[in-house]
């Protein structure tokens, strides 16, 4: 039974039905010719996965994300990027990535912020002599932060399949996300060195403290997300709702630049987004249903153990597959049909859970810049009106850092376990 829905998923996305209709029709062709389940639990399923606490936190993160986006945050953190980065070698591509980082801190989505930053970014690049190719690979690559610092959409989905703590998830993020931000800028920094490339006037001191007096009311967002779950003060998913009134406030009366009439579209982008994004949860949820029905993750894990497989050969193989997965379909499928699979494994060979999930969102970063379907060459495309095959090949070789820095933190667990043991003792 399971080998024929993975074979119906794919005849579908063959076809070029959208990946949750492709789901949902696979899995309800199996229940109703295969099984004994009354079709009557597919709406019954549905609703079940939808009436979730943690569940909430995503469309309150998206509403931040799009109020942040509109209330000039994006210009104050590349403002004070480029005045503290600006005048190094690279220092335009490191201010972008440094920005791309920051500006993740208050989304939690990797498309967001390569528009938000690459929009800006890309053509100042361009104007002050880089290469077309490294303005858009640096910025399409480091936009991809925005799924791994926390606030992370994907974290959440993780949590929520698995039943780990998203708070414990969003805190591991943080020194992985850093590394590949690092990693990038060193890459960064070493090119533009050896091609020349133009650097900016240092920035007087006066003006880096004004940068970050403009810019501090918009890195409030992370230290009240992060300072709250932590201390005590609210879940996860309240926390999502105060980045809401956090966004609000600060874009209508510190920045001044939200206004009223902004909701509008604000309300109606959040909306698509969160609409498409549910109805893959929901169908995704339906297929990983019946893989649980066939027993297909203890099928997993006990053929492991009967292996005798040791966890840095399970991670491998994890890694393999997540990064050709990667390849075809969004990281939201990916995590929530794949994600309680390879839990029960990685449990079964001692891989910590915690650990898991920050190794899974890093191959979806990767997967946001590979093709055929990483998110990110689109909007990169779309924002710089180049050719998508053009904008392919401006991002592969940074496909390599973000493997590089995966194999690090796959292997090196204390990097996404340091801080969640010493704040969670």
């Amino acid at each position: 039974m399971v080998w024929l829905v993975f074979v119906l998923l794919f005849v579908f996305l063959y076809l070029g039905f959208p990946i949750a209709f492709s789901l949902g029709i696979s899995s309800s062709i199996i229940l109703y010719y295969f099984t004994t389940i009354p079709l009557t639990a597919i709406p019954q399923k549905i609703f079940t996965n939808l009436d979730s606490f943690p569940l909430m936190a995503v469309p309150f993160f998206l509403l931040a994300s799009n109020i942040f986006a509109a209330g000039g945050v994006s210009q104050r953190l590349i403002r004070l990027a480029n005045a503290w980065f600006g005048h190094l070698d690279g220092g335009l591509a490191i201010a972008g990535i440094a920005a791309c980082a920051l500006f993740a801190a208050v989304s939690g989505s990797s498309p967001a912020t390569v528009a938000a930053i690459g929009s800006i970014m890309i053509p100042a690049m361009i104007k002050h002599g880089y290469d077309r190719n490294f303005a858009v690979g640096s910025q399409a690559t480091a936009g991809s932060l925005g799924i791994m610092i926390p606030p992370s959409i994907p974290l959440i989905l993780y949590g929520f399949v698995t039943e780990e703590s998203v708070g414990k998830l969003f805190i591991a993020g943080i020194l992985p996300g850093l590394l590949l931000a690092f990693n990038l800028a060193a890459v960064s920094y070493v090119v533009a060195r050896i091609r020349r490339f133009p650097k900016l006037p240092p920035a007087s001191w006066g003006e880096r403290f004004r940068a970050t007096a403009e810019a501090l009311p918009s890195l409030t967002l992370p230290a009240i997300i992060i300072g709250g779950i932590y201390g005590g003060v609210f879940t996860p998913t309240e926390a999502a709702g105060v980045a809401v009134v956090v966004g609000i406030l600060v874009g209508m009366f510190v920045h001044r630049e939200l206004k009223p009439r902004d909701f509008v579209d604000i309300f109606i982008r959040t909306g698509r987004q969160m609409a498409m994004l549910m109805f893959i949860i929901t169908m995704a949820q339906l297929f990983a249903f019946l893989l649980t029905v066939d027993q297909l993750p203890k099928k997993i894990s006990q053929a492991v153990l009967a292996g005798n497989l040791e966890a840095w050969q399970v991670l491998l193989i994890i890694n393999i597959i997540l990064l050709i997965a990667g390849d075809f379909l969004d990281p939201a499928p990916i995590i929530l049909v794949m994600a309680p699979i390879f839990h029960e494994v990685a449990t079964a060979v001692g891989i910590d859970p915690i650990h898991l999930g920050i190794v899974i969102t890093m191959n979806m970063e990767a997967g946001m810049i590979t093709p055929p379907v990483g998110l990110n060459l689109y909007v990169a495309s779309g924002i710089t009106k180049m050719p998508l095959y053009d904008v392919m090949k401006a991002a592969a070789p940074w496909i390599l850092v973000v493997v590089f820095t995966l194999l690090i933190v796959t292997y090196v667990p204390q990097i996404s376990l340091f801080l969640p043991n010493l704040l969670y003792r």
